[in-house]
């Protein structure tokens, strides 16, 4: 197979769009990195990646990156939107301001630059759109509530535009890891314990965010490579699937969240805040 997208992937200075971006670069195809923190992505120069400095909720920003992929290779094939972040946290007590960022980075950063390269890819009448979702698009987690909010609405999103750009020749595709081994779960544990100190929810919020970090830190989380193969696939097959669901515990969360009774699951959850496991 002949392997020669022009790809643009967001959020690639760290984990799953690092290696993604690594990864897609040696395969042949030509990538362009985005991401705030340009001097992270240096090391991928090596591969013959470009870098983009991009921030997903700055309109300019977007504007001035997805014009100069195209001024530079006339097209974009590929567009995955990977660029996020979690903000863990009660619903009571996360600051509404931190919970409009998370929306805006998560969703309406992803909306944004997809509509921006969306005129391309129809008039070249082909392209593919691929979001990177989380098995939290389809399952609460006990106060993840904001972050739910913004994956669910990248789900909907992404179903709803699968649906309208099919008779354009483009492709919708979402990426649902499970538990994968980045910072990001350290992040949200951090932010979590910030929330919750001083208010109702402290001692739960406390223990849950430990125990957050302390997974997040083992061994027995999935490598990213585990999703930049679903992405890959994603990227390379001539039918793409709607979604491929990969990482550790993405399949089994699933299933026991779709066959547990409501106050089965809520109870489990809520387990979370109160087992000591560091």
């Amino acid at each position: 197979m002949k392997h020669d997208k022009v790809i643009l992937i967001t959020g690639a200075s760290s984990g799953i769009g690092f290696d993604s971006a690594q990864t897609l670069a040696r395969q042949g195809h030509k990538v362009y990195a985005a991401a705030r923190r340009v001097e992270l992505m240096e090391p991928l120069k090596a591969d013959g990646v470009q870098i983009l400095k991009m921030d997903v909720t700055d309109e300019a920003s977007m504007q001035q990156g997805v014009n100069e992929v195209i001024q530079a290779e006339g097209r974009i094939d590929v567009l995955i939107n990977n660029a996020g972040y979690g903000f863990f946290g009660a619903i009571e007590t996360v600051p509404l301001e931190e919970a409009r960022r998370q929306v805006e980075v998560n969703v309406f950063g992803l909306a944004r630059l997809t509509q921006l390269v969306l005129p391309q890819m129809r008039q070249q009448g082909s392209g593919r759109i691929i979001n990177t979702s989380s098995i939290a698009g389809k399952m609460v987690f006990y106060m993840g509530g904001w972050y739910n909010v913004t994956k669910y609405s990248v789900e909907a999103f992404s179903d709803a535009l699968r649906m309208e750009m099919k008779p354009f020749g483009i492709d919708v595709v979402m990426i649902e890891p499970g538990a994968i081994k980045t910072d990001w779960g350290i992040i949200a544990a951090r932010h979590l314990k910030e929330s919750s100190v001083g208010t109702a929810y402290e001692t739960t919020g406390v223990q849950w965010a430990d125990n957050m970090d302390w997974f997040y830190k083992t061994n027995m989380l999935s490598k990213p490579s585990v999703v930049t193969k679903a992405i890959s696939k994603a990227v390379n097959s001539r039918r793409p699937r709607a979604r491929y669901c990969k990482g550790r515990f993405s399949f089994v969360g699933r299933i026991a969240n779709a066959l547990m009774p409501a106050r089965w699951w809520d109870a489990m959850m809520r387990q979370g805040g109160k087992i000591k496991v560091t």
